[in-house]
This record gives C-alpha cells, structure tokens and sequence, in this order.
C-alpha cells in the first residue's frame, strides 16, 4: 500500500555521512529489505537510493540513502550536489557516524543540516566494531542533539530508530490543514464565484473549485455558484448577507468592486496557499515584487506539465501583470516538474501555482527550499491580488 501512495504525502527521510559509514545497512536494516547495495568498499552508493516504506503511525514514507558527502573527483562532486539536493528537502535526516567517529567533516555536516533547519538523530552505526567516545557523547549532549549507538549488523536499537523518527517528524505532517470551514458556520450561505475560462476542463470546474464546493456541503453551509458577470445582480437578490464570497483570482480586481466591503472576500487560491502551503510565507514573499528590478528573473512554478493555452494564467498573465505593476523590464523563466532548478539562487522571487495536484506535504517542502535558499516564494493567486491592489482584503478574513 505504502508504494501505492502520491509522491507528496511522504515523509522524507535522508541518511547522510562519509562514505562506507554503514548508511546502505541501516536503511536496509530499518525497512527490513535489501534495496541498497552494500560493500565494504566506500563509495557503492552512487546516487540517492529512495525506498517506499510505511512508517506507522505516521504513515508512507520514503527514505533516501545518499552517495557519501565525502566523495572525491569530478564524479564525486556530482554525487555530492545530488546528495545536497535531496537534502534540501527532506523532512528528517539521520546523520550516521561510522567508524571515524565524529569528526570535524561529521560536524559541518551536522552544522549544515541545522542550517537547513531540518530535524535530525545522530547514528553512531557499527556499535558492534566501535562504541562512541565520552567526549563524542558529551558534544551530542552539550548541543542537546538527540543521538542512538546502532548496529545494522546485529540489530542493535533498529526499533528505537523508527520511534525516534516517528517524534522528530514536523508538526504540519501530521495536521489536517483546512480550506475554508473555519470562515463561517452551519446554514450560512457562501458565494463562490468561478468564470468559465480557456483553461478551465471541459464540462468540468477545476479541482479547488470543487474542493472547496464539497466542504462547504461538508460543513452544512449553503454554496451559490456564480459567474463573474452574475456577482452583483446575485449579492442584490439575496435575502441575506453571504458570511464569504470566494473568487477565482483572475477576475478578483472586478469582483472586489461588486462585493460591498462589509462582506469577506478571498480567492480560492489564497485558501489553497494555507490549506496546501504556508499563507504567511507566501504573503511575506509577495512583498518581494515591490523590489523587483530592470533584468531581474522571476520563476513561474508549476506543480505539474500542461499544454499551453492563449492566455496561460503563469505563462501569459501573470508576467504581464507583474511587468505592468513594476513597470520594470523582468525576465520570467517557467519550470514545471518535481524540483526547483538547481541554481534556484538566480531568481528574485518564485511566483509558485496553487498547487492543486501537490499533496500539502510536497508544497511545504517547495516553500521550505526557498525558504533555505534565500529565495522569496508566493503562490499565483496571492501574486495576482498583490499587483491588483486587493491583497490586504483578500487575506483579511485569515487574521495573519
């Protein structure tokens, strides 16, 4: 089952350290099968290895076992980079001490991980060849590192590895986010406004439309949904005030005008930047479009391929939008696919899509990288209200 399960909804789970520390054992120890090569020779993991496992109660994880951060020439150095790669998101590390000990190069290993700000457990593996230090000890200690003595070899605290991991995971892996619910209560009515676009699926409402349809149904709210053009006319015959009017983002600047101000508005893509990311880090990386200058690259994200349309929401609309707001000459690159460009530090900002076919788990990890990297992110729909001129309405009803 746990193989069965999206790419996104996984914990990631990454052993890092020298070559030949005994990484390859330990994952084959902890998941109980022989999925990576193991060699006495240092430097049999060539690239990161990834193995499906169901760590329960948590639930689908996948663990990746790397090429040694210490690997040497041309070839090395890629499989370093690609190690480094994975690292930047992951959601745990298992930082795995051999037979070296701690050493300097263990410590800016640990040093870069905290960096990162990833959760990590020290591994002191191949217990039954070498046992820690006091002084290797007290330096966990001191620096309150949560560390185990392992053995892949003669099974030593493998169970305690996988509680270990169950403590260290995130606290957003294992809340259940919410779209809208918490906007407004039983029997109230919500106002859901979806023009019918070139993009839009044919007989179809696209998926955080229908998302947030059902909850409302879910929640035993009331959903009138309207077109654009019908916003006004439909406010003016109802018998009561809607507790929110939810808007597709392309059209929010008219919709901000036809819906009185005593009325909550938002955007189902602000909804989706909390419900699938981080809204505060993404309205904060919004920000970041009021310092965009001449020749400055924007990467337009996209959380998956499709086939290009007239007036592409991310390839078309948003740069021209973006361009008429600045009133700067800038430069929009767009990438589609699981990961961000490897020299991500080239961009000022990345304007990221609502991530409607990402699982909560992998848009975090987007948001994080950047975060990591020192590289503003925000989503379409919070981009889109910002140049606009709305943002602050739109994300009102959050209270950020």
């Amino acid at each position: 089952m746990s193989n069965k399960a999206p790419r996104g909804v996984r914990l990631v789970i990454t052993l890092a350290g020298r070559r030949n520390a005994g990484k390859s054992s330990l994952i084959n120890a902890i998941v109980d099968q022989d999925i990576s090569i193991v060699s006495d020779q240092p430097g049999t993991t060539t690239d990161a290895v990834a193995k499906h496992y169901e760590l329960l109660p948590l639930g689908p994880v996948t663990f990746y076992d790397t090429a040694g951060l210490d690997d040497t020439g041309e070839l090395g150095e890629l499989r370093i980079k690609a190690s480094q790669k994975v690292l930047w998101r992951s959601d745990v590390a298992l930082v795995v001490i051999g037979e070296e000990g701690i050493t300097n190069y263990e410590k800016n290993i640990i040093s870069n991980i905290c960096k990162l700000k990833i959760p990590f457990l020290v591994l002191f593996n191949k217990n039954d060849l070498r046992t820690p230090s006091e002084e290797e000890l007290s330096y966990c200690r001191e620096n309150n590192f949560s560390f185990l003595e392992v053995s892949a070899t003669t099974g030593l605290n493998i169970k305690e590895i996988k509680k270990a991991l169950i403590e260290l995971a995130p606290d957003e892996m294992k809340q259940t986010p919410v779209l809208a619910g918490d906007l407004f209560g039983e029997g109230d009515w919500i106002v859901c406004v979806v023009p019918i676009d070139l993009a839009a699926p044919k007989g179809r409402l696209i998926l955080p439309q229908v998302q947030v349809i059902r909850e409302i149904l879910d929640c035993d709210a009331v959903a009138v949904t309207v077109k654009d053009r019908e916003i006004e006319e439909t406010l003016s015959n109802m018998k009561r005030k809607p507790a929110l009017v939810i808007t597709d983002s392309q059209v929010v600047l008219t919709v901000a005008g036809d819906v009185p101000d005593d009325i909550p508005l938002t955007t189902f893509s602000t909804l989706f930047a909390r419900f699938k990311g981080d809204l505060p880090s993404l309205v904060k990386g919004a920000e970041a479009i009021d310092t965009l200058e001449d020749g400055d690259t924007v990467l337009v994200g996209e959380a998956c391929s499709h086939h290009d349309v007239a007036d592409d929401i991310g390839r078309v609309k948003i740069p021209r939008w973006v361009t008429q707001y600045t009133g700067k000459n800038i430069k929009f690159e767009t990438y589609a696919g699981h990961d961000f460009p490897e020299d991500l530090e080239k961009y000022k900002l990345v304007i990221h899509c609502g991530a409607c076919m990402l699982n909560r788990t992998e848009m975090l990890r987007r948001v994080t990288e950047c975060n990591r990297r020192g590289v503003p992110i925000t989503n379409y729909g919070v981009a889109i209200s910002k140049v606009q001129g709305v943002l602050e309405r739109i994300i009102a009803p959050f209270n950020l």
